[in-house]
């Protein structure tokens, strides 16, 4: 028997049904399903320094355990001195079971981290059942090591997800762990 992540089962045992019933689905296959998560980080700074562009990709390697690329300009932007071409960003995206191994180590481990913390704001939906929050503190990761990353720095997260509305996104989301904030 192969190993399948916690979340992954969790969703074909628990959140499959929870969510049929909710929005009385007459198919499975009509069912929301988490597609991929997206994180990305830009690093502006890196026009005047290039080896910021390499730690950032190390650390997203570091923290989701998939190798990130460098993402480049497409445009010359003059009053930023950006050339088209150049690297200003790091992104790494995670399918499958990476995927759910990273959501579960994200809601148990990372969250509860970052200080302050009453839920994840409800208002990042963009009308296509996709989710993008943002997080200021790479240091609530537990693979970055505090004494070894140069400047504190935050990034993107975007889940997306086959639902087509915003509320069944976030029904899907909470059922999935999500802790967002109540009203």
């Amino acid at each position: 028997m192969s190993y399948i992540p916690r979340i992954k089962q969790e969703y074909k045992d628990r959140v499959v049904g929870a969510l049929t019933e909710e929005y009385s689905y007459s198919n499975i296959m009509q069912v929301p399903v988490l597609k991929k998560i997206v994180l990305s980080k830009g690093v502006g700074a890196a026009v005047a320094d290039k080896k910021l562009i390499d730690h950032a990709v190390e650390e997203l390697t570091m923290i989701t355990g998939q190798n990130a690329i460098a993402t480049i300009s497409k445009k010359d932007i003059a009053t930023f001195k950006l050339r088209k071409g150049m690297p200003i960003g790091a992104k790494v995206t995670l399918r499958s079971d990476k995927m759910y191994e990273f959501l579960d180590r994200f809601v148990t481990v990372s969250l509860p981290r970052v200080r302050d913390f009453r839920g994840i704001k409800a208002t990042g939906f963009d009308g296509r059942g996709n989710y993008t929050m943002g997080i200021t503190e790479q240091i609530i990761f537990p693979e970055i090591n505090i004494d070894k990353i140069n400047k504190i720095s935050g990034m993107d997260i975007t889940f997306v997800t086959s639902a087509d509305t915003d509320k069944e996104a976030k029904s899907l989301l909470t059922q999935l762990g999500l802790p967002f904030k109540k009203n």
